[in-house]
């Protein structure tokens, strides 16, 4: 644990497992997450249930809580299936950058998982330029979330910031007013953005409105695209940069099929992304708030500090992961590695906030890496990637590797 203080703001940054059980599992209520954050995130996300808080963020999540519930990630496999070969087809021998064949393959499959529509080229590519602007105009800490401002003063966004936000979101605006008139009509498909839509609030009994409905599928692009896209990229560079785990990936390549069943077989190939996932974590780090004062290991904390949670930092520590800096897949077979992922894992955060499609997401990675590996071998180039800290984790010039067919 770390204490951090300026004139403007008063944080604690929490790399300690039994803190993080208190903030995020066992008393989540008194952490929520904070207002300083959502103010960065607000232009792209508006009050989506990655940002909101209190019964708002309840209601929002009683409704988006079932469409992952059961079944959904064996309903959504022929479509994330369909997604991962067709991102194989479309590489091409040579040297490329792989963050934006990433990013499109993770597009590709947010729509057809959300909206069951396979996402054209033009689509993806400035789905993914929009994103990656977004990402540039929007740095991890931001004068708008260090400044104490009242929430009826404008907030000091970029144009560049307000521009792209507005982007992603027309097309999503596109989609959901398209969705709704589909749903009216009575021939909509049983998908998940179908499923969300169409939910009543078990205790309200008041579903989403449009405007609503745009704000949770941001946030469902940035959990469903972005970050997958992230972990996709740095997955494919540890299998360049690890041929023997590569060669077991694309072994058990040869056993995916149409039947959901076969992914209980790719066992190497899910603990590669689980280690894709451990040091490339999506998102490097994530803000709580204190609602009140607390003591945390002998040290006052008062109301309204900031409580940074580093998954990037956690996840790399060296008194609760052996050899934390070494790609080792094997390490998920280990009692040790089991201990550590019990309370030094954070992918998908945990408790009550914990991200709903997160089987949905390890479902998907397994696929594309299966998918892939089983057409291309990968290799490095003389450029190493150099990981940068904006919306999720990417790399300051991009991941290049060399393809060639197997």
């Amino acid at each position: 644990m770390a204490e951090f203080r300026t004139p403007l703001i008063h944080s604690f940054f929490c790399n300690d497992p039994a803190l993080l059980r208190i903030i995020l599992q066992d008393r989540a209520a008194d952490f929520p997450k904070s207002n300083r954050m959502r103010e960065g995130l607000a232009p792209l996300l508006g009050n989506g249930v990655f940002i909101s808080n209190g019964a708002e963020w309840a209601h929002q999540r009683r409704i988006i809580d079932p469409a992952f519930e059961g079944g959904r990630v064996r309903a959504s496999y022929p479509a994330i299936l369909d997604a991962a070969r067709a991102a194989a087809a479309r590489l091409t021998p040579g040297v490329h950058d792989i963050e934006p064949h990433s990013a499109h393959a993770a597009a590709d499959v947010i729509f057809r998982t959300l909206f069951s529509l396979p996402i054209e080229h033009r689509i993806a590519s400035d789905v993914f330029e929009a994103f990656r602007e977004h990402q540039e105009a929007q740095p991890l800490v931001n004068l708008a979330a260090l400044l104490p401002l009242p929430r009826w003063m404008p907030r000091p966004h970029s144009r560049r910031t307000r521009t792209t936000a507005a982007r992603i979101r027309g097309l999503i605006q596109t989609l959901v007013s398209d969705r709704a008139a589909a749903i009216a009509a009575g021939n909509a498909p049983d998908d998940l953005a179908t499923k969300i839509m169409t939910t009543p609030d078990p205790q309200t009994g008041r579903c989403f409105t449009d405007a609503e409905m745009i704000d949770q599928v941001a946030v469902l692009f940035l959990a469903g695209h972005e970050t997958s896209a992230s972990v996709l990229g740095w997955a494919l560079w540890l299998l360049a940069a690890n041929p023997d785990w590569q060669e077991r990936v694309a072994a058990e390549a040869a056993m995916m099929s149409d039947d959901f069943a076969c992914l209980s077989g790719l066992k190497a190939t899910r603990a590669v992304f689980r280690e894709a996932l451990r040091l490339y974590p999506a998102v490097a780090m994530f803000v709580r708030e204190a609602t009140g004062p607390e003591t945390f290991r002998d040290r006052h904390v008062p109301r309204g500090a900031q409580l940074v949670v580093s998954p990037w930092h956690l996840h790399r520590h060296r008194k609760l992961w052996d050899r934390p800096d070494d790609f080792d897949p094997a390490r998920w077979d280990t009692p040790e590695g089991k201990a550590s992922a019990r309370g030094a894992y954070l992918p998908f955060s945990a408790g009550p906030r914990a991200c709903p499609g997160a089987g949905l997401a390890v479902a998907e990675g397994v696929v594309m890496l299966a998918a892939i590996l089983g057409r291309w071998r990968l290799e490095v180039t003389d450029r190493t990637p150099t990981p940068v800290a904006r919306l999720t984790i990417r790399a300051a010039d991009g991941i290049w590797v060399r393809l060639t067919p197997r």
